[in-house]
């Protein structure tokens, strides 16, 4: 690596910041370019949502100590964060630090980074040549930098997962009654949920979250009807693990998401594998398989989509990167992470080692190295960052030295005690 190069950090995010931090501490120099107008613009889309992991797992060790030496009041280690909070009480604080701001770009996205001089199949001489990055201002202003190492760390902000399985997002996007987004009812008077009839689609916490926000909605205005639409054979299954999930507060989400469910408030399709979405007098109506047979829901005035996220790769062409072909994450981690074989979001310790890439001084770190993977949570992105920054930064011992220990969802060895009956309504879808 040319060392007298800066890193370029690629994303603004918890650990896109947090490789920063890494890097300073180890008096590396370091350029973060972040697309959104600030710091974790994505935790900005669900601001209004209470994050079920307390702050000991979300702030990283290295920014603490750059927070603590100038004297940045930290929050409660134990108290749960809004998603806002994440911006407001940490990586604003933390991205307006001397030794941070005049280092960071903001409104800026990158759209190309190859080797200086040299395209993918070029091999001679390709280590020692530079890493050559295009970024562009939201006015069209061209940015070009030159680093010696490469860490991606961009996540999967605004990258939702299709409807149908599969599916053709774009063409979903054309229908103005699906929505990507947590509701907000905070808003709940001028909601267009209000005595609507809504579909949740997705079995994993950002769902459940949207059924317990549109529950909030029906509690005061009762005419709001409410369903939810999984793929789960048992519902319960989605429910999470309760009493044995280590982190309390997720627990308690699919604690009341089954109260509701079981009190009748939410209509539940359960084992409903999505084929098409058909859009009539403006309602939607899904369409699809549910226990191997054809079915057809009712109409809906508005469905909320939450099946997860995926990662884009479009500036990486030009470099000599890998992913898994199914998970479209970190190859290494496919195994570990695999959510058709794995039911909680335990994972074992990982550093620079896994992370690499064939393109040397090249790494994806954070919710992006899980690809689609949906167990992804900040404390793993830290550890990656901390390994990465340390390999880099010369300190190979550090770097092999990885722990990790995230709290057990309970699923994995929590059996349900009983199982309450549940009605197929027949008419006539990170972690933090």
């Amino acid at each position: 690596m040319k060392k007298d190069l800066p890193v370029i950090i690629v994303g603004g995010g918890p650990v896109g910041l947090a490789a920063a931090a890494e890097l300073h501490e180890k008096e590396k120099a370091f350029v973060v370019v972040e697309a959104g107008t600030g710091p974790g613009t994505n935790f900005l889309d669900y601001g209004h949502v209470r994050l079920f992991s307390p702050w000991k797992y979300n702030i990283n060790n290295a920014a603490r100590r750059l927070l603590t030496k100038y004297k940045v009041p930290l929050p409660d280690p134990e108290k749960l964060p809004l998603g806002k909070d994440i911006v407001t009480e940490y990586l604003l604080p933390l991205a307006e630090l001397p030794e941070m701001k005049p280092n960071i770009y903001f409104g800026t996205r990158v759209v190309h980074i190859s080797r200086k001089g040299f395209d993918k199949v070029k091999s001679k001489g390709r280590k020692e040549a530079p890493f050559h990055i295009i970024a562009e201002t939201a006015d069209g202003e061209r940015k070009v930098l030159e680093g010696g190492a490469v860490i991606d760390a961009t996540g999967t902000w605004e990258r939702p997962n299709s409807l149908i399985p599969g599916g053709d997002l774009s063409t979903e996007k054309r229908m103005n009654r699906i929505f990507y987004e947590i509701p907000n009812n905070k808003q709940a008077e001028s909601s267009v949920y209000i005595n609507s009839n809504t579909a949740v689609v997705g079995s994993g916490h950002s769902a459940m979250q949207s059924l317990l926000e549109l529950l909030e909605v029906q509690k005061s205005h009762p005419e709001t009807t409410i369903s939810w639409v999984h793929r789960k054979p048992d519902t319960l299954e989605a429910l999470g693990g309760g009493d044995q999930d280590q982190l309390p507060a997720r627990g308690d989400l699919g604690r009341l998401i089954k109260s509701a469910w079981e009190s009748g408030k939410i209509q539940v399709f359960e084992s409903f594998y999505i084929e098409s979405v058909n859009e009539k007098n403006d309602q939607l109506t899904l369409s699809g398989r549910q226990n191997n047979e054809s079915n057809e829901t009712e109409p809906f005035d508005y469905i909320i989509c939450n099946t997860g996220s995926r990662p884009s790769f479009d500036f990486l062409g030009e470099l000599r990167w890998d992913r898994d072909a199914a998970l479209e994450c970190v190859p290494a981690l496919a195994p570990l992470i695999d959510p058709n074989v794995h039911s909680c979001g335990t994972v074992r310790p990982h550093g620079e080692k896994e992370l690499r890439q064939p393109e040397e001084n090249v790494y994806i770190i954070g919710a992006k190295s899980y690809g689609r993977a949906p167990t992804f949570l900040l404390a793993t992105g830290y550890e990656q960052a901390r390994s990465v920054a340390a390999y880099i930064a010369g300190d190979k011992a550090e770097a092999a030295e990885v722990h990790l220990e995230l709290p057990e969802t309970g699923v994995c060895s929590a059996e349900p005690a009983s199982r309450s009956p549940l009605t197929i309504a027949v008419s006539g879808g990170c972690c933090s």
